[in-house]
């Protein structure tokens, strides 16, 4: 494990932070992709996010709707079903990622990549509607229409980018495996896990029946399911999160001083990397950013091309108040509990499972940064105190432990040596010990419900139980919509016939993502889904950069005809 965990974290990196040095760090091509194609985009089409926010917002509510349209699902549940799959695990693991990582000011960076990503969103749907496939004889399992980036790679640009187009198919495919469906099942086995000590895999179990029974019933039972369940959970998570805030209403304003300042001034975020290093909090900040709202990876616009319309605008202008919602709304919120609370530098009382994904083993300090290292073959320990000075030490949410002791009272200190490879600790008299207990800091989304348990706590001790509620209910929505967008994929490379055994692997999947969390933890989930992440990102760029004179044209024309205004439909 500790090989697959090393190799995985390598090639993460690669993807991530591979690009042009600037002083002693790195931008990352992946993130110079995403804001430079938002940033030409919002010029191309003239602040289009700015300009018709308000019109996408009168179609969204389905005034406009025409039931006759070509495509499957109406306006609001395109949108629905787009956003159960944004709305989510992001919204509550990937805010603390990036705030552990990167310090509060990776939350403007989240903010720069959704108003950016708003006006990609719009293109990729514009795209993806213009050239969406309609399956005259299908059924309703399958769908009538398919759309997205695939489609408008092999049509707009021609039969000479077909490969490319089989490329992004491909590793999307592969990444609504991870990011969509193992990451959701694995924060939600382990939020559970946390809270009450379930085992994982009867988490994933249960997980499974209840995804399957939505995803086999095809597009039309999956939108109708998201259009309730995307807007009361995420009505449930907000209001809840601004009672803490009224709560700490004397804390908001500091707070948000805090993110602008950090953002350009970074001191740390709690692991140390964001130490002086602006680089650092703006790659977490787009990154969780990108992860969050999904704006430039191209997977939406699939979800959107089901929209029962003929003009492809009328359905990019919904789409674009998904980044809106997702990453400018419902992250801040998370975060600002996050920061107006205090917890993310908060050390609290924790089982240190010595088998656990989330035991690391790091060299540095709290000033300078931690890295993490191989592990050793022995770390000792006295009274407690790693010694100082220690090349490796031992680490939880890759931040070094401060003391250990050996009974959950933490009364009794301990000493003796920590062997990694045999996940045991062993103390002077031989007392073999399979966990022990210390001050350590939280991340993903125990990191969140730590938060609004202390947040809500003047009202009782409830709080854990909204974020424990939510990921439960984001995790199974994100997963549904995901599927969608794997078989979509499945559709284009294999033909009609390789839904249904895409739809069994993708709950298999599902089912193991929740395992892993017992036996790898967190971090190496989500480093696993940032690799497909960050490799499927740049064709679909590359495509709306090319296409974006079509994208234009359609705009132009669009809201020259008015069509809203003649026919009353879109």
């Amino acid at each position: 494990m500790e090989t697959l965990e090393n190799v995985v974290s390598a090639v993460r990196s690669f993807v991530w932070e591979f690009g042009i040095p600037v002083g002693d760090s790195t931008i990352s091509f992946v993130v110079i992709a995403l804001i430079g194609a938002g940033t030409f985009l919002t010029l191309r089409l003239g602040f289009i996010q700015l300009r018709h926010f308000g019109h996408g917002l009168a179609v969204a509510t389905g005034r406009y709707d025409d039931p006759e349209s070509t495509g499957d699902v109406s306006h609001f549940q395109a949108l629905s079903t787009a956003l159960s799959a944004t709305v989510g695990i992001g919204n509550i693991a990937g805010v603390a990622l990036a705030i552990h990582w990167g310090g509060p000011g990776a939350l403007v960076w989240m903010w720069l990549t959704a108003i950016l990503g708003m006006a990609t969103k719009y293109a990729e749907v514009t795209l993806s509607m213009h050239y969406r496939a309609v399956h005259k004889d299908a059924d309703q399992v399958v769908g009538t229409v398919s759309g997205g980036p695939m489609y408008y790679i092999e049509h707009g640009l021609g039969p000479k980018w077909k490969w490319m187009a089989v490329f992004f198919a491909g590793m999307l495919g592969f990444t609504a495996f991870l990011t969509g469906n193992a990451i959701q099942a694995n924060t939600v086995a382990d939020t559970l896990q946390a809270a009450t000590g379930l085992n994982p895999w009867i988490t994933g179990a249960a997980l499974v029946m209840i995804v399957a029974a939505v995803i086999l019933g095809g597009i039309k039972r999956i939108g109708r399911i998201t259009s309730i369940l995307a807007p009361v959970m995420a009505a449930i998570y907000v209001l809840c999160a601004l009672l803490i805030l009224l709560l700490h209403l004397g804390d908001v304003i500091p707070a948000f001083a805090t993110i602008f300042s950090e953002a350009f001034n970074p001191t740390a975020g709690v692991a140390g990397t964001g130490v002086g290093a602006i680089l650092v909090t703006m790659t977490w900040g787009v990154n969780r950013g990108l992860f969050s709202n999904e704006a430039g990876q191209g997977s939406a616009p699939i979800a959107h091309a089901a929209a029962k319309t003929e003009e492809p605008v009328s359905e990019a202008v919904v789409a674009l108040l998904g980044p809106f919602i997702d990453t400018i709304m419902i992250c801040t919120m998370t975060a600002l509990v996050i920061v107006v609370t205090g917890v993310y530098t908060e050390r609290v009382p924790t089982e240190l499972t010595l088998t656990g994904g989330d035991l690391s083993w790091v060299s540095g300090d709290a000033g300078a940064g931690y890295e993490e290292v191989a592990a050793p073959a022995e770390i000792q320990i006295q009274n407690g105190i790693q010694p100082t000075g220690s090349a490796v030490l031992v680490a939880w949410h890759e931040v070094a432990v401060e003391q250990f002791f050996t009974d959950e009272e933490m009364t009794q200190t301990f000493t003796g040596s920590v062997f990694p490879a045999r996940g045991e600790a062993v103390d002077g008299e031989g007392t073999v010990y399979a966990s022990l207990w210390g001050m350590a800091v939280e991340s993903g989304a125990p990191l969140t419900m730590y938060a609004f348990r202390k947040g809500l706590s003047p009202l009782g001790d409830w709080g854990h139980i909204v974020v424990i509620f939510s990921v439960f209910l984001f995790g199974i929505s994100t997963a549904i919509a995901w599927s969608y967008y794997g078989d979509r994929c499945a559709i284009y490379l294999f033909g009609e016939r390789a839904v249904l055994p895409y739809k069994m692997v993708y709950l298999l999947m599902h089912f193991l993502g929740a395992g892993v969390a017992q036996a790898a933890g967190i971090s190496l989930v989500w480093e696993m889904g940032d690799i497909a992440l960050g490799i499927v990102i740049l064709p679909n760029l590359i495509a709306l950069v090319l296409l974006s004179g079509t994208i234009k044209r359609l705009t132009n024309d669009y809201f020259e005809r008015k069509p809203w205004k003649t026919s009353g439909k879109v």
